[in-house]
């Protein structure tokens, strides 16, 4: 009996090892580099650019959401003439945007079906990736509007203030589970491209 569990336990690490080391490859495949280890940042990864609040003297309301891609910085504009500020990844060469859109939905962990235009440049990528902290959308994701575009969770905190996505709006898995916490379906976004 002691041997039959031994086995299994063992069969059973190595399924899961064989899994970790899969979804570590597509990481790299994807943003180009090593993988940090599962249990590295899974909400707490700090951000290059730490969050404070600032002055904010734009038009938008209290509650909008404010991606200004040319600065890497989201502001979620507050209701005392302040804003929080928080680092971001931003489109690289090619894939800037800009516009106006509603966050339509808000998932935890949540699972990554590449679009069809990513996986037509990219066909090694997976149909299908579930989410934890392999997942390159990270901790939380907000839909923006029938938009391809999400704001969502990194575990890559290196790429924050840089322009390295397919136009999605990357924050450190911290940062975005703030925001994600502060906000609602709805929400108005304003992306300002360079």
């Amino acid at each position: 009996m002691r041997r039959l569990l031994t086995g299994l336990v063992l069969v059973s690490s190595l399924g899961i090892a064989s899994s970790s080391a899969n979804a570590a490859s597509i990481f790299e495949k994807l943003f180009g580099g090593p993988r940090q280890p599962a249990n590295a940042g899974a909400v707490a990864a700090v951000s290059p650019i730490p969050r404070e609040v600032v002055s904010y003297s734009g038009r938008e309301k209290p509650g909008t959401i404010v991606v200004n891609s040319p600065e890497r910085r989201l502001y979620l504009v507050l209701d005392d003439g302040t804003a929080l500020r928080y680092g971001v990844g931003v489109g690289r060469k090619g894939f800037e945007w800009g516009g106006v859109h509603r966050i339509s939905r808000k998932a935890e962990w949540p699972g990554w079906t590449p679009p069809p235009q990513m996986r037509k440049r990219r066909p090694d990528l997976p149909a299908y990736m579930a989410g934890g902290i392999q997942n390159p959308l990270g901790a939380r994701a907000m839909y923006l509007g029938s938009s391809l575009y999400r704001i969502h969770g990194s575990n890559e905190p290196q790429t924050i203030g840089q322009a390295v996505s397919s136009g999605c709006i990357r924050m450190t898995n911290d940062d975005v589970t703030d925001l994600y916490e502060r906000v609602k379906v709805g929400t108005r976004v304003v992306i300002i491209r360079g």
